[in-house]
């Protein structure tokens, strides 16, 4: 993580602090008129300031008789822009290929990462949802062609991601991803 980022949002993880950013969004405040609207002292305002202000937050101007301290809404922006960049990082490295090679959906390459390991399935999900993922992804990977298979051929592939191949045949039947009829299986 950028250290200037994590200075950034350290300086933001204080109520007070947060409270002040509110108030300088609207218009420049000197430090005993922060104080008054807060209900603060003028020394405790000085404090988060100068931590807003070494995170490059807040910017000072003399405007005589006081010092007036206005917000940075550029650096906020850029932190906004970090934070968003961060995320959208988070979530390309969450997709995995899919079968004609484009990324899946954040949460199906999610649950694919728990419940996959070197290429085979770990354990069955208990949970459908995620058992679907699971079973799709097989199914997608095992059986590329639209033709009949026989049982004995589905268990051969099927094993090689999982030793039960009775449950994951069972379940992707029962799911409609594939269908069964006088002992041959084809997807559906």
């Amino acid at each position: 993580m950028d250290p200037e980022l994590l200075t950034t949002l350290k300086a933001l993880s204080d109520a007070s602090r947060l409270r002040i950013v509110g108030l300088l969004a609207s218009r420049p405040y000197a430090v005993e008129e922060l104080a008054d609207d807060l209900a603060l002292a003028p020394g405790t305002v000085v404090h988060h300031l100068k931590r807003l202000r070494g995170a490059g937050l807040v910017e000072a101007r003399p405007r005589r008789p006081y010092v007036e301290y206005s917000l940075r809404r550029d650096r906020l922006n850029a932190v906004g822009r970090m934070l968003h960049a961060m995320e959208t990082a988070t979530e390309d490295r969450a997709t995995l290929p899919g079968p004609d090679g484009t990324a899946l959906p954040a949460f199906e390459a999610k649950v694919l990462r728990a419940f996959m390991a070197d290429g085979r399935l770990v354990s069955i999900p208990a949970q459908e949802k995620k058992r679907l993922v699971v079973l799709a992804y097989l199914r997608d990977r095992a059986f590329t062609e639209d033709r009949p298979y026989p049982e004995k051929e589905v268990n051969q592939r099927l094993a090689l991601f999982h030793p039960d191949v009775a449950a994951l045949r069972r379940y992707m039947v029962d799911a409609h991803l594939m269908s069964r009829e006088a002992g041959l299986y084809r997807r559906a």
